[in-house]
């Protein structure tokens, strides 16, 4: 099933998918599943636990690599451009899709050091380059005001909600096109879950987003366009207000109602 232009806003398309199917030994984890991720939107990916949402995640930027015994078939581009070819380099890749965790991971290194990581690693060595970018990249993530004096201390000294920002940080500092993001808010608290919907909704002009999250009211609030997953199949998807309100799929409404899952 790929959504109907309609439902892409009339958006560019950033990342097409084409009967993607993933299985973990024998086990199906993904059942061809095709939808078309459009630029500059926040997408969301929802469904039951084991429904193939942090699965098709990883399929993005070829994270399933690291998993023995995963197969992938299907296809999938970035801007018309295949990411399973045999000669794409996966490690470039990722600096185009970016990934948050569900738990932040700060590296027991300083503040300024996790978020120079990324570029350095890419062979940036101009120290006013790298603060450049860190206070470029800490600023996007609404965090430069409560650590710019800091930035020495350790990552590890920061809250829950600041580490998290942190990584979102030491994302953007390799400049992706693609922001994916694994229930990045669900081990904080709602005033730090705040602050993480309201820079997702500030990034989306910069860059696309895509989001799994377990909380349909969050995917309600942060994304444009939502995706239903159950058992590896992709139900539906469209923009986030019509699934919502008016789903096509019976099996959508009973998730969304709560009758289901």
């Amino acid at each position: 099933m790929v959504a109907p232009a309609s439902a892409l806003e009339a958006a560019s398309v950033k990342l097409a998918v084409r009967d993607l199917t993933v299985y973990y030994g024998s086990t199906l984890g993904l059942d061809t599943v095709s939808l078309d991720i459009p630029a500059h939107r926040v997408t969301a990916l929802i469904g039951p636990s084991g429904c193939g949402k942090s699965t098709f995640l990883r399929c993005l930027n070829r994270m399933n690599d690291h998993i023995p015994g995963a197969r992938v078939s299907g296809q999938v581009t970035i801007d018309g451009e295949p990411i399973y070819d045999p000669d794409v380099d996966p490690v470039a890749l990722r600096k185009r899709i970016g990934m948050v965790f569900q738990k932040s991971n700060p590296f027991p290194k300083s503040i300024f050091d996790n978020v120079a990581f990324g570029p350095r690693v890419h062979g940036e060595r101009d120290r006013v380059r790298l603060r450049e970018i860190v206070e470029r990249t800490l600023r996007q993530a609404a965090l430069w005001q409560e650590v710019d004096s800091r930035l020495d201390r350790s990552a590890l000294e920061l809250s829950g909600g600041q580490q998290q920002r942190l990584c979102i940080a030491r994302a953007l500092a390799v400049e992706p096109d693609v922001l994916l993001m694994d229930e990045p808010a669900s081990a904080l608290d709602p005033i730090a879950t705040a602050k993480i919907e309201e820079l997702i909704h500030e990034l989306k002009s910069a860059y696309t987003i895509v989001i799994v999250t377990h909380n349909m009211q969050q995917a309600a609030r942060v994304s444009d366009l939502t995706a239903y997953f159950y058992l590896g199949r992709l139900v539906e998807f469209g923009p986030t207000e019509r699934l919502f309100t008016n789903p096509m799929r019976p099996e959508t409404e009973d998730y969304i109602t709560g009758r289901f899952g």
